[in-house]
């Protein structure tokens, strides 16, 4: 294993390291011991019916989770669910290039894992673990969102509310080409080859390229036109670069992002049913609330509408946020409040 500090209890609280065994996947190949780092809140009622999974977004951990969207006064209340948190395949806490043994400094040595292979992965979990067989609600952000679709596709009879934001269950060319375009900018040293580097100096400045590229769709127009970097006490869009996004990114490493990438890039619920769109969301039973953020460049609501139109009984709740896709970070003081009502409103369904 590679020590990286960043992938620590340290930096990302408690967690709990679970085996679920050999993961076989849907691209062929197999991860033999596929370990899930996994954050659990609250207490498993007798019925097992209070259970609330929150898979992870693209660089995320559980650690977001606890600190902004978990807890007695947020609609995610650990006194009455039973929450876990999984950490999607690839994020450097569950089984990833970097902490695979022999595995770890290579990227083409390390298997491609679908959002399919993940939720595989979960259930198992759920079920073996903890003898959960039945979700009262799956609810993630971004690719998290792709994991919930992929639930309440997948699983239809486990899950009983859905909860996808600013995500979509089938990934558009134009996030794919963008999601292209952040791979390369840790792709294009020439030094580096099939996932190995011959100095700290290279990662470090594809993963600073990387988090630039953020700058630029992670955050909406609006959120720049309006310095709203401001309120994050810094003095200069070039500050809030380099004291904000650069830190963040230059932290991990490049082949966990790759490989969360990869998956990110081919999210798509309808390989269950021959490419068909409509049919495959057809498939949804779960009362369903599709959220998206409505400055979000990555999953614009037009697209998030048009695949919540095809889930039967399924709301649309736009959530209002100028900082756009990373508004998933919680920063704006407005944006949990709408994510609780929402929420709220959601777990009060009857199903």
């Amino acid at each position: 294993m590679i020590d990286n500090p960043y992938y620590s209890h340290e930096f990302h609280g408690d967690y709990e390291l679970v085996s679920i065994g050999r993961l076989d996947l849907e691209e062929g190949g197999s991860i033999p011991d596929c370990e899930l780092a996994i954050a659990t809140f609250g207490t498993l009622n007798d019925a097992r019916d209070n259970a609330i999974l929150i898979p992870t977004w693209y660089s995320g951990t559980h650690q977001v989770w606890r600190e902004i969207y978990i807890g007695e006064d947020h609609a995610l209340d650990p006194t009455k669910y039973f929450i876990v948190c999984v950490n999607q395949i690839g994020n450097g806490l569950s089984t990833s290039p970097h902490n695979t043994g022999d595995a770890s400094i290579s990227m083409s040595r390390f298997p491609n894992v679908r959002i399919g292979d993940d939720v595989v992965a979960q259930e198992r979990l759920l079920r073996e673990h903890f003898g959960i067989e039945r979700l009262a609600l799956v609810v993630g952000g971004s690719m998290g969102a792709q994991q919930t679709y992929e639930w309440a596709v997948r699983f239809p009879d486990k899950v009983l509310r859905a909860a996808p934001i600013a995500g979509t269950a089938q990934n558009t060319p134009h996030d794919f080409l963008f999601t292209e375009a952040l791979n390369e900018q840790i792709w294009s040293d020439a030094r580096w080859n099939n996932g190995e580097y011959t100095s700290n100096k290279e990662v470090l400045d594809g993963l600073t390229r990387h988090a630039h590229l953020w700058g630029i769709m992670g955050f909406s127009t609006e959120f720049w036109k309006q310095e709203v970097w401001r309120a994050l006490e810094f003095e200069s869009k070039e500050e809030f670069l380099e004291g904000f996004l650069e830190p963040y990114f230059t932290a991990m490493d490049p082949n966990d992002l790759l490989a969360m990438a990869w998956k990110w890039q081919r999210g798509d619920v309808a390989r269950h049913t021959g490419g068909d769109l409509a049919a495959a969301l057809g498939r949804i039973t779960a009362k369903t609330f599709v959220m998206p953020i409505n400055e979000d460049m990555f999953f614009p609501v037009r697209d998030c509408a048009a695949e919540q139109a095809l889930i039967a009984g399924s709301e649309l709740r736009v959530i209002d946020d100028v900082l756009g896709h990373l508004g998933l970070f919680g920063v704006a003081p407005t944006y949990i409040p709408q994510i609780d009502d929402a929420l709220r409103d959601l777990l009060a369904e009857e199903v």
